[in-house]
């Protein structure tokens, strides 16, 4: 008698919801990590200035060595991912993150820890890169939005902790070592999660089919030019909000305690607000855009936000919750669009190098205003004493965000006309 033949494994079904869900939350356990490294430097501006006589020109440098491999690597890094895939290339760029953490606590001079803070940059980007191709990967044609705000959900805890750690471990800020001691600790968590991804795609590789996408046989330099006026429209916002963000964030700590009077604690918490609004809305943003499409609207309207909340600070007395709460919706809408109408717009096939690309700009920006602003407070003499120092850094912050809406405009008026992707109308239905 012969033997019925073995029925292969569903290889030819796509993975299940719950794999794919779970996929997501372990992935973004290495950018909650990355988040955490990064968000390090911030609540501990003054201390630096105090212990290690860093001038703000210093802390900025902190952050845009970061963002300068960036300006070249990312786009490595997209190609590297197309090449290699995404398990290995997230498996590099985590190591690379806790060694860059490791390097800075390990010396107090400015060039070991810069030195550091390089080596962090060289994986951080290039693993969010990563992980967006991995989340576009997944749950691309199904939850893509959702999937992307809950990524980023997970991956801001990281910063929300950082920026309010000067609440939760307060004694650790009598030494400007401690605090980055907790980073390296979060960089651990980087890698793990990258080493379970790792598992994870490769088992999920076997039993279910995931698609064509991740690897190329060639990456010609001249596609990159090719990718259409939507997506060059979607990275310049790209590199005006983040620049206006995160440029702003370094120094916030130490803004609102110089020009507010708040203390670290509530100083920080602020700062974090960005991060809290980020977590909570971004997911629900995502579902919207999911559901209902009008994602070049919703830039639209996120950058709007943006505006006035820098001169509220800078002029008036009106609490500082209210102009963060604003940069906060901002923070979170225009992330949870724009990032997956990316692949929209461009094929599975070049989507690292187009991640890759669109980060590789944003750093030229968070490089630049990071340098710009430190170099702008220092030459104002922004201090306690001189609070006013802070404002023209302000107008800076401001002139970005007119340039956000002004991007994310003709963004619109393309995806409304004929050569639209279907940013405005593509919608998933939910079961």
């Amino acid at each position: 008698m012969t033997a019925a033949p073995e029925t292969p494994i569903a290889a030819n079904l796509p993975p299940p919801r719950w794999y794919r869900w779970m996929v997501l939350v372990l992935i973004s356990l290495a950018m909650f990590g990355n988040y955490y490294i990064y968000d390090s430097i911030s609540p501990l501006a003054d201390v630096l200035k105090a212990q290690l006589g860093f001038s703000d020109a210093d802390i900025g440098w902190l952050n845009a060595i970061y963002s300068l491999p960036n300006i070249f690597m990312v786009l490595i890094g997209g190609i590297i991912i197309d090449r290699i895939g995404i398990r290995r290339s997230v498996a590099i760029f985590a190591a690379l993150c806790l060694v860059g953490a490791t390097i800075t606590v390990s010396s107090g001079v400015l060039e070991i820890m810069a030195a550091g803070r390089l080596v962090f940059g060289l994986g951080a980007e290039s693993l969010i890169v990563a992980v967006t191709t991995a989340v576009a990967k997944w749950f691309r044609g199904k939850e893509l939005s959702l999937a992307f705000g809950l990524n980023l959900t997970i991956a801001r805890l990281g910063s929300f902790a950082a920026l309010n750690s000067p609440s939760w471990g307060s004694s650790l800020y009598e030494s400007w070592r401690l605090p980055l001691l907790v980073s390296v600790a979060a960089g651990v968590i980087c890698v793990a999660g990258a080493t379970i991804y790792w598992v994870l795609e490769r088992t999920g590789e076997k039993k279910y089919d995931l698609g064509k996408g991740g690897s190329t046989d060639k990456v010609v330099l001249a596609d990159l030019m090719r990718f259409g006026t939507s997506y060059w429209m979607i990275v310049a916002l790209c590199v005006v909000f983040y620049s206006a963000v995160f440029p702003f964030q370094t120094f916030a700590v130490k803004f609102f305690i110089e020009a507010h009077g708040t203390t670290r604690e509530t100083g920080g918490f602020l700062s974090s607000i960005l991060t809290l609004f980020a977590m909570i809305a971004t997911p629900i943003f995502g579902y919207s855009a999911d559901r209902y499409g009008r994602r070049a609207s919703l830039m639209v309207f996120g950058s709007i936000l943006l505006i006035p909340a820098y001169l509220l600070m800078a002029y008036t007395s009106l609490s500082l919750y209210i102009p963060m709460a604003m940069m906060g919706v901002a923070f979170s809408l225009i992330p949870a669009v724009m990032w997956p109408s990316v692949a929209y717009i461009v094929g599975q096939e070049r989507l690292g190098t187009a991640y890759g690309l669109m980060t590789m700009i944003q750093n030229i920006g968070l490089a630049g205003f990071n340098l710009l602003i430190g170099w702008t407070n220092d030459a104002s003499g922004a201090s306690v004493s001189h609070p006013e120092g802070y404002v023209p850094g302000m107008w800076i912050f401001t002139v970005l965000g007119i340039l956000g809406v002004f991007f994310a405009l003709l963004l619109l008026r393309r995806e409304r006309g004929p050569q639209a992707h279907g940013l405005e109308t593509i919608t998933i239905a939910h079961h």
